[in-house]
Parts: structure tokens; sequence; C-alpha cells
């Protein structure tokens, strides 16, 4: 039997290959493609769809609008003022001495107390500038008597008018004498030079006081000097006479004024400025000397400007801005409110409000509270809350 030729024996040649094998494999990767395909299509349909489900949602869900409060710039007169820090100082101000030495017998002030221009405050010892004085007096009243007989004499030509000449001078120079000692008991005896307020006393009763050492101070505090400085740019616009107002920390709220008297003439080779000095009336005596003010120099007035509250303004490195508010009309019809930042050219502030030199117009609503909340393009709601008072002004005194 021929296992080869024999029909009814299944099986091929054992040097026959297959020709199916292939056939499968090939099919196999189709079928792993097609799937893979499928998946990745899948995939990508639905990231797709889930992004355009975002952004439909995104879309019809907008965020509400921000509740802001909104004010409307206006054209106003600023008033012109010149800002400058400086002090105070007095206009009589002295620390009391003795013109000589001399051993202190009595003080006759207490310290603290307000004194009258002549009023004694301490005395020297005397005694001996004392007894010379009675001694001129004496002299004095000798040589009236001798001056007296010799022009009697004279008179009836019984003496030379060189006895009259000599009796004359012996009486000058007693008076002398005592104009003399007078003037050195007078030194022994401190008088206030002028009206004003005594501050601690430095010495004791029984102390030997050197010439020139201080006794106590007196100020008179009815008067008082502003000195402060400004830049050489204001030169031209500071004349005598004109308002000062100034302000100090013991008094926050209240506000002192008085009137430029000097300005000095040369200006400060190494800051440029110019010292400027200005008179308060203190009938209250509550400014003292020494006190570091906040002195505004009132100027002639400037034309109109547009201003806004000042905390409508964002200052910031990059320049300032105001978010302007504005209508825009969407598809639907109705209105909305956009709030846009827009910059702008800032000026001095006054009072609570800032001068708006380029970027608004009069009757422009900008956000003045809220605008922390905001970016450019923000929808907003104006707020019916008041606005509150800018700027917030502190407890008078």
């Amino acid at each position: 039997m021929n296992i080869v030729t024999d029909r009814n024996i299944a099986g091929r040649p054992i040097g026959d290959k297959s020709a199916a094998r292939p056939v499968r494999l090939v099919r196999w990767f189709i079928i792993v493609g097609l799937l893979l395909a499928l998946l990745v299509g899948a995939l990508v349909g639905f990231n797709a769809f889930r992004s355009h489900m975002i952004a439909q949602f995104f879309a019809n869900n907008k965020p509400p609008p921000t509740s802001v409060s909104v004010v409307e710039a206006k054209s106003e007169v600023v008033p012109n003022l010149l800002t400058a820090v400086g002090d105070l100082a007095a206009v009589h101000q002295v620390n009391v001495t003795s013109d000589v030495a001399g051993r202190i017998t009595d003080i006759m002030f207490t310290p603290g107390a307000s004194v009258k221009e002549g009023t004694p405050l301490l005395q020297l010892f005397d005694g001996p500038e004392q007894g010379d004085l009675a001694s001129f007096k004496a002299q004095a009243t000798g040589a009236q008597l001798a001056l007296d007989r010799a022009k009697q004499l004279a008179a009836r030509q019984f003496g030379p008018q060189s006895t009259v000449d000599a009796a004359q001078a012996t009486y000058d120079q007693a008076v002398a004498g005592i104009s003399k000692t007078e003037a050195l008991i007078s030194q022994k005896l401190v008088r206030a030079p002028f009206d004003g307020e005594l501050g601690v006393r430095k010495v004791e009763v029984g102390q030997f006081l050197s010439a020139g050492t201080q006794i106590v101070t007196l100020t008179d505090l009815s008067m008082l000097y502003a000195n402060f400085t400004v830049p050489e740019k204001a030169s031209a616009v500071l004349k005598v006479g004109q308002t000062v107002r100034l302000t100090v920390d013991a008094f926050p709220g209240r506000t002192f004024e008085g009137k430029i008297t000097t300005i000095e003439p040369q200006i400060a080779a190494d800051t440029r400025n110019i010292r400027v000095q200005a008179t308060i009336a203190n009938p209250d005596h509550l400014l003292k000397p020494g006190m570091f003010t906040t002195t505004t120099v009132v100027l002639p007035e400037k034309p109109p400007v547009v201003t806004v509250p000042e905390t409508a303004v964002d200052y910031t490195l990059y320049g300032d801005s105001v978010f302007l508010i504005t209508e825009k009309k969407g598809d639907d019809g109705k209105t909305s409110l956009t709030a846009v930042r827009t910059f702008v050219r800032t000026g001095d502030r006054v009072d609570g409000r800032a001068e708006i030199l380029d970027g608004l117009k009069p009757g422009d609503r900008v956000v003045a509270v809220g605008q922390l909340k905001l970016q450019s393009g923000s929808a907003v709601a104006i707020s019916t809350d008041p606005t509150p008072p800018i700027p917030a002004k502190p407890p008078r005194y």
C-alpha cells in the first residue's frame, strides 16, 4: 500500500509546507489593527465631545456680574496746594542766664509759671556792691555840699574858679561811682527779658553760678515760626503773605493757619531746596516749639480738572489705571455693564480725590469700590449700597 497515494489516508506529504498559516496571521493583524483604529477613534471622539460639552457648559453658565460701587468723574476746581514737612520754632525763646558770677541767695520764680517782662527771677549775693553804693552816695553828698559852697564863694569873688571845677569833678566822680555800682547790682538780679512761660529750673539756692550758666528757659508761645523747605521749582509761585495751613500729630484733624513771612533768597547748593518761614498765631498755646508739622501752602487756583475718588485709581509700577464702566448689548438685545481697565495720567491728590489729567472725561463712570474682584472685561452690577466717605476723616479733639 502506498501511503502517499492512498485516498483513504488523510495527510500531506511530509515534504510539503502549509500555505494556510500566513493567511491566518495576516488576517489576525488586520483584525487587531481595526480594533486599535476603532479604539483610538473612540478616544478622540470622546475627547472632542467632552471639550465641546465643557465649552457649551461654560458658555451657558456665565458667572453672575460682580457687584461694585460706581462714581462719576466730574470736573471741578481743585485747590492748588504745595505740601512740605517742617518744624515749629518760637519767635522768642531764650535760656535765661546771668551776666556775672555769684552765689545764689534767692530764687523768685516757679518752674512752668507764666511771667511778664521785667519779673525778678533770681538774686545773686550783692553785699559788697551794696556797700560800695552806700559809700559812693555818701561821697556824692559831701561832694555836692562842697560844690555848693565853692560856687557861693566864687560868686562873691571870695574863691577861685579852680576850686569850683575841682569840687565839680569830685561830685561827678561820686555820681559815676553810684551809676556803676547800681549797674553791678542790677546784674546780680536776673529778670525776665520778655513775657513768656518758664521751663524747668536748673539751679539751687546757695549754688555758685558762673556767668552764662543756664538758669531756666523762657518761651513766648503766643507766636511761632513754621520752618519748612520746598523744591527750587516752586520758587516761581511762592510769595510772602500766602496762606499756610499746617497739621501736627498731637492734634489730628485740626488745622492751624498762618502767613509766609520770609523766603530765603538763597537756594541750598546741596539739596536745591528753598527754606521758607511762616508765622503762626498760637493764642491757645497748643503748639509747642520743636513739633513736627505737615505744612501746606495755598497757591493761586488752577483751571478745572477731571477728578475721581482716590480709591478708584489703581497705582502700579506699570502705570495708573481705573475700571471704566461701559455698556454692551448682547445677542438677545439686553444691555449689560462691563468694567474695562483704562490707563490714565494722574496729577495731585487733594482731600481724597485724584486729578485725572488724561484718560477720562467728565461724566464717565468708574469703579470706586470692588476693583480687587475685577479683571478687564468683567461683567459688573452697580451696587445700591452707599459709597463709603472718602477719605475717612479722623476724629477731632
